[in-house]
Order: C-alpha cells, then sequence, then structure tokens
C-alpha cells in the first residue's frame, strides 16, 4: 500500500550546556613602554578560534584580546595603551554528542557557541607588571538538522464514491474512508486475490509547523574612510578606539538578505602640534550591504518573502581602524576595516493534514508508525526599551568637566512568561563614561556604573513549554552631566525574541495488509445496541466494529458523524460480498 508522504527539514535544539571559564595570568609591561602610573580604561573581546567534538565533549580554544589605556608615572602624566592576548582550551562535557561527521540516524548533529565576558579586572602590580583576571561565561547549543517525513493521504486510482466515503470538514480529527485500486505498475498479491481493494478508513489531524527554509553562516566586510573635522589637528598617534554596531535591522526581499545598520566611532588620539595635545572624535558611519541567499534546503515555489520568518544573528567580530593620508599627505582620514558575521536561518510556516490512524472493515491493516517532534512558531517579536538613570562618582574618584564617551553593552538576567500574553524581561545596562576630570594629576578617568532596567514584550501563548531566543542590541546611548558629580544615561534597547513550541505527531511511515484472523470477525455479534460513553467519536466505535462510519450513519439515518454521550446506535455487522 503506497503512501504518499510529506517531508519536513527540521533543525532542533538537543542540547544546551552553560559553564565558565576564569583567565589568570600576570602580565610583563613591553620595554618600549614607559612604566605604568594609573589604568585608566580597560576593554576585551573574545575570539573562539576551533570548535571540534570527540566522544561527547565540545573542545573550545581562543584567545581573550584585552586593551589597556594607562597614564604614565612622568611628570608629563602622559597617555599611552597597550594590547595582550591570553590563550584558552576549554573542555565542555555533552553527553551522548557525537562528531559533526559521525553518521546519525535522525540528522547530522552541528554545535554552536555563544561567549560573554562576566567581568575583567586589570590591577597594577607594580609599574611594570600587571594582573589580569577575566570571567567568561559560556554556552554550547546542540542542533539536529534532520529531514522528517509524515504521510499524509494513501495513493489511490479508484474514486471513494464506489464505496460510498464520506469527508467530514472542518474539523482537524474529521475521519474520512475511501478506496481504491493499486497504482499502475504495481499489484498488490492480497489485492490481486480478493479481485478488489480494501474499503480504507483515514483518520487526518491538522499539524501546524517551522520547516527550516536556508541555514546558512556568512560574513559583510565593511570598508569606511572618515575624515577629520576641519576644526581638529593631524594625527600623530592613536591612543584608543571603539567601534560599536549599533540599530542593525535585516530584511529578506527577492532572494537576498539586506543589513542595515550603523558603527558608532570613538576615537582618542595625540595631534601633531606642538603640545602633543590629545584629541577625540566621535562619529557615525553606515553599515549596510546585500548578500544573496544560498538556495532552499527544500523544495519550494516562489512565496511572498513577507511570509518567511527569519532567525538572524549578527556580531560585529572585526574592526580595524588605522590612521591614513589624506589627498594631500597629511594623516587626517581613519580608515576603518569591520567584518560582521550572520549566522542566518530563515523559516517558513506551513499546514498540512497527515494521516494519524487508518483502518479498514476487510483488512487487518499493519501501521509502522512513530511520534515525530515538530516545532510550531509562537512569536517573532521585536520590541524597544527605553533606559534611563544616573550614576554618581565615588569619593576615590575626580569630579567632571566634561564627558568624552560613553560605552554600554546589554545584558539579560531573568525572563518570565506573565500570563498568557508577555513575557517579562528583566537586565542590567553596564556603562563606562571617559571624562576630562579636574585633576591636573589625573586629566582622564573613567566612571562606571549599571542600570537596571524591565520590560514586558508582547508573546501571545508563550509559556515554560517554549523554546526560544532572546537577543538584546544597544540601539542608542547618551550621557549628560547633572552635575559635577553625577552624569545622567538614557539609553535605548532593541530585544529580539524568537519563540517556538515543541509539539510530538503520530506519523505513518508504512501500512502492511493482512487477512483479518478467523476469530476477530467471528466474535463480533450480527447486531448491537450501543450507548456512546463519554470522549467516543463515531470512527472509534466503527474501528471497534469493523465497520465505517458511513455505515452507521446509515443504519441509524444520522446526517453527520457528531455524536454525544447517551446516544445510542444500531450496529449490525457487514459482511462484504466475494467479488465485490
Amino acid at each position: 500500500m503506497d503512501l504518499l508522504m510529506k517531508k519536513i527539514h527540521m533543525c532542533r535544539q538537543t542540547q544546551s550546556v552553560q559553564t565558565q571559564m576564569t583567565l589568570d595570568e600576570d602580565f610583563n609591561v613591553p620595554d618600549v613602554s614607559p612604566d605604568v602610573g594609573m589604568i585608566i580604561w580597560t576593554r576585551e573581546k573574545v575570539v573562539m578560534e576551533h570548535t571540534r567534538i570527540a566522544n561527547g565533549m565540545v573542545f573550545v580554544d581562543g584567545f581573550l584580546e584585552a586593551g589597556i589605556l594607562y597614564m604614565d608615572d612622568t611628570k608629563e602624566r602622559q597617555l599611552h595603551r597597550m594590547n595582550t592576548r591570553i590563550p584558552f582550551d576549554e573542555e565542555i562535557a555533552m553527553e551522548g554528542l557525537k562528531a559533526e561527521d559521525d553518521s546519525l540516524e535522525s540528522g547530522r548533529v552541528t554545535v554552536s557557541v555563544r561567549h560573554e565576558t562576566e567581568d575583567l579586572s586589570v590591577t597594577l602590580i607594580n609599574s611594570r607588571k600587571l594582573a589580569i583576571r577575566a570571567l567568561i561565561s559560556i554556552e554550547v547549543l546542540a542542533e539536529e538538522t534532520a529531514d522528517l517525513a509524515a504521510a499524509v493521504d494513501i495513493q489511490s486510482s479508484r474514486s471513494s464514491s464506489e464505496w460510498g466515503a464520506t469527508e467530514t470538514a472542518g474539523r482537524a480529527d474529521a475521519p474520512a474512508w475511501q478506496a481504491g485500486t493499486e497504482p499502475a505498475g504495481r499489484t498488490d498479491p492480497l489485492a490481486r486475490q480478493a479481485g478488489t481493494e480494501p474499503a480504507l478508513c483515514e483518520r487526518k489531524e491538522k499539524l501546524e509547523y517551522l520547516q527550516l527554509e536556508v541555514q546558512n553562516k556568512d560574513i559583510l566586510r565593511l570598508k569606511e574612510d572618515v575624515q577629520l573635522p576641519s576644526n581638529k589637528p593631524n594625527i600623530r598617534e592613536i591612543l584608543w578606539e571603539d567601534v560599536q554596531l549599533r540599530g542593525c535591522r535585516t530584511q529578506i526581499s527577492e532572494g537576498k538578505l539586506a543589513v542595515r545598520g550603523s558603527l558608532f566611532l570613538f576615537v582618542l588620539y595625540r595631534a601633531e602640534d606642538e603640545k602633543q595635545s590629545l584629541q577625540w572624535i566621535e562619529q557615525t558611519v553606515p553599515a549596510e550591504g546585500e548578500l544573496a541567499l544560498p538556495p532552499s534546503d527544500v523544495p519550494r515555489t516562489e512565496a511572498d518573502d513577507a511570509g518567511l520568518v527569519p532567525d538572524i544573528e549578527v556580531t560585529l567580530s572585526e574592526a580595524d581602524l588605522t590612521a591614513k593620508e589624506d589627498l594631500d599627505g597629511e594623516l587626517r582620514t581613519l580608515h576603518l576595516e569591520g567584518m560582521l558575521d550572520l549566522n542566518i536561518r530563515i523559516y517558513g510556516t506551513d499546514t498540512v493534514e497527515v494521516l494519524s490512524d487508518v483502518y479498514s472493515p476487510d483488512k487487518d491493516l499493519e501501521l509502522v508508525s512513530c511520534e515525530e517532534t515538530f516545532e510550531t512558531l509562537v512569536v517573532r517579536n521585536e520590541s524597544k526599551c527605553r533606559v534611563q538613570g544616573k550614576i554618581r562618582i565615588q569619593s576615590a574618584k575626580p569630579r567632571i568637566l566634561q564627558i568624552c564617551h560613553g560605552r554600554g553593552s546589554v545584558k539579560i538576567d531573568k525572563t518570565e512568561a506573565v500570563g498568557s500574553h508577555n513575557l517579562r524581561i528583566e537586565g542590567a545596562l553596564p556603562v563606562s563614561i571617559l571624562y576630562i576630570s579636574s585633576d591636573d594629576t589625573q586629566p582622564f578617568a573613567v566612571l562606571e556604573g549599571t542600570i537596571p532596567f524591565s520590560h514586558e514584550a508582547q508573546a501571545q501563548e508563550i509559556d515554560e513549554s517554549c523554546r526560544y531566543t532572546l537577543r538584546a542590541a544597544l540601539d542608542q546611548l547618551s550621557a549628560t552631566m547633572s552635575d559635577s558629580e553625577e552624569i545622567e544615561i538614557r539609553a535605548s534597547v532593541t530585544l529580539d525574541l524568537f519563540a517556538v513550541r515543541p509539539g510530538r505527531q503520530r506519523c505513518i511511515h508504512e501500512i502492511h495488509e493482512k487477512e483479518y484472523e478467523p476469530g476477530q470477525l467471528e466474535a463480533v455479534p450480527g447486531m448491537t445496541g450501543y450507548i456512546v460513553q463519554e470522549g467516543e467519536t463515531l470512527w472509534d466505535i466503527a474501528k471497534q466494529y469493523f465497520q465505517t462510519p458511513q455505515q452507521i450513519m446509515e443504519m441509524n439515518g444520522l446526517s453527520s458523524e457528531q455524536v454525544r454521550k447517551g446516544d445510542c446506535l444500531i450496529l449490525m455487522k457487514h459482511v462484504r460480498p466475494a467479488g465485490v
């Protein structure tokens, strides 16, 4: 008996492990650098170089790149910078995980690694030695890509009206029965002996699912030249730079992925003038580009791009800022080369009716089936959260004369479903502000603080059973002086929510026919008076007594398959005439 199968391409999360890694290393100041008098500002970047799987373990290696802005201990109190790298090699246990190239019956398993620096501490041991300590959180996600199959119909060339089949429309679980002949080119021995195909009663269920259409990783390279304002002197040496990706959005159109955002630049430099003064600029440059999407992993007709559901993560992995000469041969141009990493997943939503059960009054059908896991889209939502607060200098910090630059990041601490329509998100915005101080012995200082926030994102029908990813990004950040000891922070945070609900569905893969045992049919009485019990359907009763729903309807004068508890039915044993 041939089945019409529907293939569904899935990508589902199988495991998730979170761990923390501590890096602790002493760093000697290079011989070419002056002695360290005071550490002004630090920054870090974690680079994961390699990830591999072996025997239930995930091995990751890379390095922590730390940048240090410091003031020397000379009378001039000049600013300088240093960079160092701390390598790491971490082993993370994930039970049952196999190598990526191992053959798995259910599909192919890959892992992705996410990381976040929880804390970075750089302390001064002496003028030639620093202690660097970092705490890094690592999350490893194992995902399985597989093609699932579900029977949606039984191939038949005979009209269902030959057996008086009916279908009940408008119900997800509405049963229908039909009969037909074997497809051309194939003759079943049992059907040949009987001279006809058996009558079939089918039950179908509506299945809504999320299908993976495109899965890919790509990069978008950026190049931009920024000219110094006319009132700024030439560049002698870049002391510090900060490049942040803000307001990044993606859009799918005509087989291409468009990326739109901006890069916020801050550059602190020593000027090429008599006093070698310290200057800085802030500038916003566009981060835009288009990428051609690869072909879909599954065959599909051209559909409206608006019907696709993107789940795309964009990160700024590299940002190299250098000074170069302009057309007049002066160092007045900042050349930026950056790279955006894109982790692309694009889904399509679909609804199909799958066979959940089949039986025949004439043949004993053996169903080969299994339960498959599907995912249904719950919500794809992007919302904005306004964050506002104040940070105040401590007693050891000098007072504020002028703000130079503000830097921030977003950390999510807790998420919780509120009712059935909202997701409460609690987090914090750690900020650090570089400013000019009122203390001549410490011309620059940094004020750090954390602004908490709480936000409710619309997420209808989300609950604990859902699996979701929440990406938080900083769109805007402004810092203004309230007075010489306090700074007011205003920020805008984008929260991107993608939630799915896993579900189980019985899927039929094969149907084998055989004759009923004589005792099975003989045990059925010729006529039965039956009282419908709680939760029973006409389908259940017909299957139990080797009849079709249509036969029971005709015997009892029913116009539909709807029955209620307490209804009385007359069931007449049906004997199919030989040779029909």
